[in-house]
């Protein structure tokens, strides 16, 4: 029998007939899943008024936003472009928290004139922002704490050397710009970086807001950002986030009490929602044996899932049409013109040309950083959503390669 951790269905709905009906590659995401780890976070946290911000850069899709807001969650949105998926999905504005990193200050003004809640981590542009708008526009202050956390150097933001948040060797130019515009600041945020096991290190984090919140008299919220680990493989430990709760909560309205009034809390999960929900359907295209390996080439590769060549990730993989076959060792790559290793050296079994691949985990930073590298086009998207497939992302098409290319008659 296949195994519980290789499913053939999502919701009694086979895999291989979505592949059938809606071709390959095609990107699947479990709707029920997403939905359980926003309930799953709630109840890690029960003890204190939360606020969850997705983080749309995991997967923008319009209509995964929409289960996010059925589901009671807000969102993190750190582009503009993000701010308007977010809102045509419904989302209202005070419900869309705007993390930008080195944006123009008009890409700020159009934010605000959005009505969303905007979070600075740019002393210059926080002072262009005084200026603009004085104490009529809140503000939420992002903090570097230097806390080197994360499962790799990329995904690591809160360190001394990082580009990102306001570096607590810098509060007093803060609080001078802050005096000088008399700022309405209403929330303070942190975010260390991507999969976090401790929760020593979410109270590291969230030590140095309460710490810093005391300056503060206007709060309405501390944002904790996010970072909670997934399993990419077998045996992977992953955050416990009941304990992260636990501690966190605790520590919180500890604070509180000493603040003198309740706060919310913020978290902004990623990964944590969607990275699990996902899965990538390819198609085998060759199997080629050569002296020292057999590679099975697919019609996908780095242009629909970079995360394996960008941050050596890991993801399981499985035949999905001989789930019982005698097992053989295989590189899993892709059909671009540059080594585009899926997964290497793994057991899988028996492969044969048109048999269905399955990568899982596939939800998160997936589709999101896909591209036309090599002029490939970009796979369809289809969410299982109350037991039914439904297509919410068209395969790209030729002419959606040239449509803005402006042909010159040389």
């Amino acid at each position: 029998m296949p195994s519980v951790q290789n499913p053939s269905k999502i919701q009694g709905i086979s895999l291989k007939s979505i592949a059938l009906q809606f071709g390959t590659p095609v990107y699947v995401y479990d709707g029920d899943k997403i939905v359980s780890q926003i309930q799953a976070l709630k109840d890690a946290f029960s003890g204190v008024p939360l606020k969850i911000k997705y983080a749309t850069k995991a997967l923008s899709n319009i209509s995964i936003l929409k289960v996010v807001r059925a589901s009671g969650g807000g969102v993190d949105a750190v582009s503009i472009e993000e701010v308007r998926l977010c809102l045509l999905a419904g989302f209202l504005p005070n419900e869309i928290m705007y993390t930008p990193n080195c944006v123009s200050f008009e890409e700020v003004q159009q934010a605000v004139d959005f009505g969303v809640m905007i979070n600075l981590d740019n002393l210059s542009i926080l002072a262009q922002f005084g200026q603009t708008y004085g104490n009529t526009v809140p503000v939420c202050i992002r903090i570097n704490p230097h806390i080197m956390a994360g499962g790799n150097a990329k995904i690591s933001v809160g360190h001394i050397h990082s580009k990102f948040g306001i570096s607590i060797h810098q509060l007093e130019e803060l609080f001078a710009v802050i005096a000088d515009y008399k700022l309405l600041i209403t929330g303070l945020h942190v975010h260390t970086g991507s999969d976090i096991l401790d929760a020593e290190v979410f109270l590291k984090g969230g030590n140095v807001l309460f710490d810093l919140a005391f300056k503060f008299p206007d709060l309405k919220f501390l944002d904790f950002g996010g970072g909670f680990k997934v399993g990419y493989k077998p045996g992977d430990v992953t955050t416990d986030i009941f304990e992260v709760g636990s501690k966190v909560t605790a520590a919180f309205q500890e604070f509180c009490r000493q603040y003198g009034r309740e706060l919310e809390l913020w978290l902004e999960p990623g990964k944590f929602l969607v990275s699990e929900s996902g899965y990538l359907l390819v198609k085998t295209n060759v199997v080629k044996q050569t002296p020292q390996l057999t590679f099975v080439g697919v019609d996908s590769g780095l242009n629909h899932l970079i995360r394996p060549m960008l941050y050596d990730a890991y993801h399981e993989v499985y035949n999905l049409s001989n789930p019982e076959g005698n097992p053989k060792r295989y590189n899993v790559v892709g059909y671009i013109c540059e080594t585009d290793t899926l997964a290497a050296d793994r057991s899988l079994s028996e492969i044969s040309s048109g048999d269905l691949i399955v990568i899982k985990n596939a939800g998160a930073y997936g589709f999101s950083m896909a591209s036309n590298y090599n002029s490939r086009l970009r796979p369809a998207e289809v969410l299982v959503w109350k037991k039914e497939a439904k297509l919410i992302r068209k395969r790209e098409e030729f002419d959606d390669l040239v449509k803005n290319q402006v042909v010159l008659d040389l």
